[in-house]
Order: structure tokens, then sequence, then C-alpha cells
């Protein structure tokens, strides 16, 4: 065994350890616990559990390694996923802690009906399995490498792990699980940045350096066949850029498993304090990520510039091994890199390998190498049991309890809520085993159905209230109907081929234009249709303001 499998053994099995202790520790048998934590988290412990949330493998793994390959276009996932986050804190979350519920569906099912509460449940199962999907492929690339595991078996590992722990805890296991993945994550993400900086620029401070070897990086990327790295829309076309900026935005804000975190603070002032820890830490990753970027792929491209095929460094052939880098049939010399296998590059090389792979790359010591394996499983072991648990929610409170067994009892909904949480994990590693998309990607189609469907009920639920129970049922599934049949048409799902995007709009970016579908259906129909009861108006003002304010206020309910 290498020095780098037995480091990766240590701090895996080390971190998988305490894990699955403070799982154990923090089991539940009520539906308060399962679902909320009680709303018993302290503040600052709940803010990083969002961040660890949040930070997914496609955070993680995937992010740098598509800035590193999209150059400045890149930046659409920094942009898009970091203004979301402000947007969910300022102008969603206080409004939906104060409502008091728990899953997004049952507010929108207060709001509005029983039967948009059904669609909205629905959709948040398809939005938390599509991006659960790209966890699982994350965690499955983490054991392919470092424990020499095929993709496949790794997917498999990795699923059965993450199910057993979020089944067994609930949120409220999950929040403190969360809060050491954070841990875990932070440090491995940040060590080999702070080193690699150094390394190559002698300034410890990667956010800081990075822009020192910008003009080098253009260079060499130029001169192998590439993009200028720095050169604005020169991988996707405007339009799109700010297509899939806005989608990641608007569907970050839309995202079930996130919004609920702000249930398990003990007040409506606690989720808006831990809403602030949470941006502390998701920006200690998100600055760092266009340096990893940078760094990994100047050390990438000096690393293989015009070398023999036939005498590649190590970490190739260690990574070829996964099938997640190749090189081409009869090619020489490298002279040309790409991560697209159609391109007919010399050297192909996975999006998604390059975060796990930087620290070979730039020849740090193997315990790096294995501590940032355990934070790439940290990553996609916290946002999945958040995902999983959204699911289990959604079918337990929204769709047994509320469509099947109205008289069912606490512990028939946790069955029926971990037999729901155990199938999406099955379902899943098929899907983590054959993804459409990078990691990154397929977590940005969940965004895109996020913003189609969730955001405007929302928004227009909490701001708008003449906004009606018939207006938002048309408006989600008209939505969610358009974008997911985009996605289906420019993908290679379901054994279709991929077509063309329509006036140069990616998969990625459709979201936002599912969601003006949503907002103008939602619209028009409300309008044309009995406005909500005086109690829905009641409710909403409520939410709005203190009840002095709402005095003022009584009367405007047509507005």
């Amino acid at each position: 065994m290498s020095q780098i499998q037995t480091w990766t053994l240590i701090f895996i099995v080390a971190s998988f350890s305490v894990y699955l202790y403070i799982a154990w520790r923090s089991r539940v048998k009520e539906t308060a616990g399962f679902y909320v934590a009680g709303q018993g988290i302290p503040t600052i412990a709940n803010g990083a559990a969002v961040a660890a949330d949040w930070m997914s493998a496609a955070s993680f793994i995937s992010m740098a390694g598509l800035i590193a390959f999209l150059g400045s276009d890149g930046t659409i996932y920094l942009m898009g996923w970091t203004g979301g986050y402000v947007l969910l804190a300022l102008l969603i979350a206080p409004y939906l802690r104060k409502w008091g519920k728990f899953t997004v569906p049952e507010f929108v099912g207060d709001r509005y009906s029983e039967t948009v509460r059904t669609i909205a449940a629905v959709a948040a199962i398809i939005i938390s399995f599509t991006y659960v999907v790209g966890q699982m492929r994350g965690g499955g690339i983490v054991f392919s490498r470092f424990l020499k595991l095929d993709v496949t078996q790794g997917v498999i590992l990795a699923a059965v792990i993450i199910g057993l722990y979020a089944v067994l805890g609930g949120m409220k296991g999950i929040t403190w699980t969360q809060v050491a993945q954070y841990t875990v994550l932070i440090t491995a993400y940040l060590i080999p940045a702070i080193a690699v900086a150094q390394q190559m620029t002698g300034i410890p401070i990667p956010q800081v350096s990075f822009g020192q070897i910008l003009a080098e990086l253009d260079a060499i990327s130029i001169e192998m066949g590439l993009n200028q790295y720095t050169e604005a829309f020169a991988a996707r076309p405007q339009i799109d850029v700010f297509l899939v900026t806005m989608a990641l935005m608007i569907g970050t804000a839309g995202l079930p498993h996130v919004i609920v975190r702000f249930y398990t603070t003990k007040s409506v002032r606690g989720a808006r304090y831990s809403a602030f820890w949470a941006l502390f830490f998701i920006a200690l990753l998100y600055t760092t990520a266009p340096a990893v970027g940078a760094f990994t792929k100047l050390n990438l491209l000096q690393d293989v510039n015009g070398i023999s095929a036939n005498a590649l460094p190590s970490w190739i052939d260690n990574w070829a091994a996964t099938g997640l880098v190749t090189v081409s049939d009869g090619a020489q010399t490298i002279n040309s890199v790409s991560n697209s296998p159609t391109s007919g590059a010399d050297l192909i090389v996975n999006n998604d390998i390059l975060v796990l792979a930087s620290p070979e790359i730039a020849g740090l010591p193997a315990p790096i190498v294995g501590l940032v394996a355990a934070g790439g499983m940290a990553a996609a072991m916290s946002t999945a049991a958040g995902l999983l648990l959204v699911i289990s929610s959604s079918f337990s409170h929204d769709l047994y309890f509320r469509r099947v067994k109205r008289d069912s009892t606490d512990k028939q909904r946790l069955l029926a809520g971990r037999i729901a949480m155990g199938l999406a994990v099955l379902i899943s590693i098929y899907a983590g085993i054959n993804p459409p998309a990078f990691v990154a990607q397929v977590v940005a189609f969940a965004f895109g159905l996020a913003a189609a469907s969730f955001f405007p009920a929302i928004v227009l639920g909490i701001f708008w209230k003449r906004c009606n129970a018939t207006g938002a049922a048309a408006g989600m599934v008209t939505g969610m109907a358009f974008t997911a049949t985009y996605m289906i048409y420019t993908l290679p799902v379901f054994g279709t081929a991929a077509n063309p995007h329509i006036f140069d709009i990616s998969p990625e970016g459709i979201g936002t234009i599912g969601a003006i579908v949503n907002f103008v259906v939602t619209i028009v129909v409300s309008k044309m249709t009995a406005p909500p009861s005086d109690e829905i108006v009641e409710m909403v003002e409520n939410i709005r303001y203190p009840s002095a304010r709402r005095e003022v206020t009584a009367g405007t309910a047509a507005d």
C-alpha cells in the first residue's frame, strides 16, 4: 500500500468514526428532532452546518476544476451561489423561519392549498434527487482514486456510508455531524491552497498571490490550444453566462435542503445570525477557489507541456486507473489538454479531479493528499445527508401523512421517511454511476429546477398577498415542466441524444427562463381567479410585519 493510500485511510477512517459517533449520540425518536433538530441548534454551530450543507462536492471537488478550464467564465458558479445565499438569507429565510413550519412544501401548503403542497413535495424530491446524484458521484471519485476502486464501487461505498448516518440521526445528528464535516473540509481545502501559494509565489495567501501567475497562465494556455484564461466569454456566450448566474442565484434561494436549515435555530433572530456566520464560513472556501483553479491549471500545464506520452508524471498514471484522465491514442507528446473527450486533445482531464489531484500535481507530501481526500468526502457527505432528509420529509410528512394516512403516528412517519431515504440512496447509486455531466453541472441542474419551481412561489407567497393557490399551482407545474423538458432535450439522459442549445442557452441556464415562465403564469392566473381568503392574507401580514404594523396596513388585502 502506497503512502498516499495509507494516509487517506487514516484520515477517512478517523473522520468517519467521528461522524458516525456523533450521529449515534444524536439519534432521535420523534419527528421534531428528525426534521428540525428540535429547533435547538446554537447560532454559530448552525452557521457551520449551513456552510457544510451549502459547500457540496460541487463546491469542494468540481468548482475549482470548472474555473480552471472555463477561466473567468467559471466565476458564474462563484457569483451565482454566493449571491444566491445572500438573497436567501435576506429575502426568504427569516420570513419562513417566522412562519415556523418543518418543510418548504408545508409553507406553500399553508399559504396556498393542499394541492400546491403536493406539487411542492414532488418538486422537492425531484430537485433533491438531482442534487444528491452529484454528491454520490463526488464521493465515488474520491474512493475510486484513493482506495484503488473503480468509480462504480466508489459510488456504492459512498452511498452506503451516507445513507447509514443520515437514516440513523435525522436532522439533529446531521447538523452536529456537519459541524465536524465543515471543520474537516475547510482545513483540507485551505492547507494545500496555502502550501501551493507559498510554493509558487512566495506569498502564503492564495486569495492575494494567485494574481501574480495569471499572465503566465494566459501564455501557456494559448500555447497549448486553449482559450486565454482571463478572457471573458471565451468558454460561454455572454447571454448564457448571465442566465446561468441568475439561475444559480435564484435557484439557491429556493433550495429546500438549505431553507430547512433556518428552522433548526432557537429563534428568528438566531436564523439571521446563523446566516451571517454561514456566509463567513462559506467565504473562506469561495474566495480560495479561484486561486486553487489557477494554481492547479498552471501546475498541470507546466507538468505535461511537450512531455513524451511514455514519460508522463506519476499523478496521471494514478488517476488514469479511474478512467478520469486519458491520453489520446497515438499521442507521442502532450501538446494539447482539454476536459472534453470530443476535443481531440492529447490529454483529457476530467474537471472533477483537479482539486483532489492538486496536491499530487504540486508535489505536496502524502499526508496532505490524504487530508484532501477526507475533505472531499466530508463535502459530499454533508450535503447528501441534508438532501436525503428533504426527500424523506417531503415523502413522509407532505405525501404519506397528508395524502395517505392522516392518523399515522410519529413512529409510522419516521419509518416511512427512512424507507423513502433508503430508496433514494439506491436509485441515486445508479445515477451517480452514470451521471449526465460533471458534478458541478449536475448540481447546477438542481438549482435550475429550484429556480423554476420554488423561487416564484415563495417570493410571491411572501410579498404579494393577491397570489392564490390556482396561480401558484399553475406556475410551479409550468415552470418545472418547461425547465425539465429543455434539460432532457439538451442532455444525453433517459437514452436520448443530446441536442444543440437553443439561442445559446445551456441546460444550466434554462432555470432562469423557467422562473420567468413561472412568474408570468402565476400572476396571470392569480389575477384571473378569485383572491385568497382573509385568513391567508392575515397569515401573510403576520410574517411580514409586527402587530402594530399590521393594524396600519389592515384592509389592503387586494394589493
